[in-house]
């Protein structure tokens, strides 16, 4: 079993490699289904291994020519102070046993886990629908809406800190339709975005958390290598295809997480 959370652990990378943000929606099911993490500490490994492996994807990203700093700043200037503040104030806040009906009680894991199956249901309805301007051509800039990216920012600063991960599919076609990003740009960009969002926001749980370092830089490291594999598998495959096939698998994955979580218990 530790062998395929391993090789589970490098499709992290692989994912986030050949499609951009949406594939850090893996980690949390790998951590807590095959490594046996308790679902709210994976979070928290969560925002790690997802946040170092994104910053590893940027650098080849900024090399290219690929990652809009401003646009990464602005945005993240909202979406990355939400995180910190949800990780440091309002996750050592929610109980163990947040309701209680007869013998039914929804305890903070089991909310954690049906939360993110039901972000999971949501990435996986985006990708094979396919986003929008899924070309590397500029479409004409739209006027720049700050209230609106604002506002979007909170939005998936919201959703990373509360899950540990599943913004980045909302990044991209943010970034495209409300900012103007050709979609390579896009995904530059997103990653950048990630990395900050989750290093800073991993950082909300220091002190909250026993974290056993040796753990993380081991499924950091098959992680990144991961990303360096997808990285050149992207230049050969059909992104389109790929993300889409990538969703139905998603979306099974979700809808097994909450049967399990909920019916199955």
């Amino acid at each position: 079993m530790e062998n395929i959370a391993y090789v589970a652990s490098a499709l992290i990378g692989i994912s986030l490699g050949l499609i951009g943000g949406g594939g850090s929606i893996l980690t949390m099911p790998v951590l807590v289904y095959l490594f046996g993490v308790n679902p709210l500490l994976a979070t928290s490994y969560s925002l790690f291994i997802v946040g170092s492996t994104s910053l590893a994807g940027t650098v080849g990203n900024f090399k290219r020519g690929l990652v809009n700093i401003k646009t990464a700043l602005l945005f993240g200037s909202a979406s990355i102070s939400t995180v910190f503040l949800t990780r440091k104030f309002i996750i050592p806040l929610i109980p163990k046993i947040i309701i209680k009906i007869g013998d039914f009680e929804l305890t903070e894991n089991m909310l954690m886990m049906v939360l993110f199956a039901v972000l999971m249901v949501a990435a996986a309805t985006a990708m094979i629908k396919g986003a929008r301007a899924e070309s590397s051509t500029r479409i004409e800039k739209p006027p720049l809406h700050i209230g609106k990216l604002f506002l979007y920012g909170i939005a998936i600063g919201l959703a990373t800190g509360f899950l540990g991960a599943g913004g980045g599919f909302l990044l991209i076609p943010t970034l495209v339709i409300l900012v103007g990003l050709p979609m390579k740009e896009a995904v530059g960009t997103s990653l950048f975005i990630i990395a900050l969002n989750s290093l800073i926001g991993f950082t909300g749980d220091l002190g909250h958390f026993h974290i056993d370092w040796i753990f993380l830089a081991k499924i950091t490291t098959v992680a990144i290598a991961g990303i360096v594999v997808g990285g050149m598998i992207n230049k050969k495959i059909d992104g389109g295809k790929l993300k889409k096939g990538f969703g139905w698998f998603v979306l099974v994955m979700g809808c097994y997480i909450i049967l399990k979580e909920v019916i199955f218990k």
